[in-house]
């Protein structure tokens, strides 16, 4: 980078977009992989506390990959060894479709958030890194927002090819494997993020709580509206292709506003837009249950999804402005740590609370995310005043 990063002729614009084309293809198989397994849970009579339990295995992978991710990058490569875990993730997936049986599912599910996970914290390590700091919160809201129509694409491939058999499958399948087609095309353009990353995992924990508490609660809000949406409208008789819909709108949310919120961020700050996130994250959880069964819902999901999803990307540019060099890929790790405790707390609590209350467990579960992350940035403000 030079002095002026600023600049246009200072952004490498083609490592940028070949991460975030390399992600946006693996959004695709995630954003489709969730809504799918809980639609086979349902139709296999699954409880909803269930549905979240098989849910969570995924993000518990994500937990147990993230402490080992920098030594693994070290010890094979950060490229090849995120090759190798498309490929593998691809085969897992693959196998999921095979075996449908629930309770084969659980350690299969756990393997494939354990393989995918590195993909996501090399790709965010890379983009980190070659990212000029004047221009972070516009590219962090691009790169989010591919991610978004990656994971839009998800479920509009299930209203499209449906639920049953292999062609939802397939899909993902393909998908993991242009990733990693796409990752040994951007091999000689992307910076050496190996060397001594300073501290481990656990560690980083105690440099940047606030940060990673809005990660776990991020993850935790989008994990239970993947997996238990679809529960909510079966409860009020919704069919699954209005919820693959539903769903398709609250990630194209996403999609439209994550660079106008990281425009945003760069004016009056990305703590300051992660506050208006979490505010938008209460609100939209205090109306579901009047608007679900009218029009309105269609709006309102579009702009829940929004917030909700802008509260990791502010966590992005905030994490980008405080650390570099190697304890970015440490500071990464974190992320998909938190992002794991927060997908595996998430739908298994709200799946719980659901049996216990009745539908309506889902927007009080989500609004207790969000209070409980506006809470905690309130408190940062009380203790920083500045």
């Amino acid at each position: 980078m030079t002095a002026q990063p600023g600049r246009l002729n200072d952004i490498p614009f083609a490592a940028i977009a070949g991460i975030t084309a390399t992600v946006t293809v693996f959004a695709i198989s995630q954003g489709l992989s969730y809504p799918l397994l809980s639609f086979i849970l349902q139709r296999q009579g699954a409880s909803p506390g269930m549905i979240g339990l098989s849910a969570a295995m995924t993000p518990l992978g994500f937990i147990v990959s993230s402490l080992v991710v920098p030594a693994l990058s070290r010890r094979f490569g950060a490229g090849r060894f995120a090759v190798a875990c498309a490929l593998i993730s691809g085969t897992i997936l693959a196998v999921i479709g095979w075996q449908q049986n629930i309770w084969l599912w659980f350690p299969l599910r756990f393997l494939l958030g354990f393989f995918a996970n590195p993909l996501y914290v090399i790709s965010e390590t890379w983009l980190l890194a070659v990212t000029p700091a004047a221009k972070r919160g516009r590219i962090m809201g691009v790169y989010t927002s591919m991610i978004s129509a990656g994971f839009a694409m998800g479920p509009l491939t299930l209203a499209i090819v449906g639920t049953a058999g292999w062609p939802p499958f397939i899909v993902g399948v393909v998908a993991f494997a242009l990733c990693a087609i796409s990752l040994l095309g951007l091999m000689g353009r992307l910076p050496d993020i190996s060397g001594d990353h300073g501290t481990s995992v656990l560690a980083f924990a105690r440099l940047a709580p606030l940060i990673l508490f809005a990660v776990f609660a991020a993850a935790a809000f989008e994990q239970v509206l993947m997996s238990l949406v679809s529960v909510y409208g079966a409860a009020f008789g919704s069919p699954e292709h209005r919820m693959s819909l539903l769903l398709t709108v609250f990630i194209a949310g996403n999609i439209a506003l994550q660079i106008p919120f990281g425009a945003m961020a760069e004016r009056i700050g990305a703590g300051n837009m992660m506050l208006i996130c979490a505010v938008g994250g209460l609100f939209g959880a205090l109306l579901l249950p009047a608007v679900f069964a009218t029009p309105l819902i269609w709006p309102l999901a579009f702009f829940w999804g929004a917030v909700a999803f802008g509260v990791y990307t502010m966590a992005l540019v905030m994490l980008g402005e405080r650390f570099s060099g190697p304890m970015l890929i440490t500071g990464n790790s974190a992320f998909s740590l938190f992002w794991g405790l927060g997908g595996i707390v998430g739908p298994p609590v709200t799946g719980s609370v659901m049996s216990q209350v009745g539908p309506q467990g889902l927007p009080l579960t989500l609004a207790a995310i969000s209070v409980a992350l506006c809470a905690a940035l309130f408190l940062a403000r009380k203790r920083r005043p500045s």
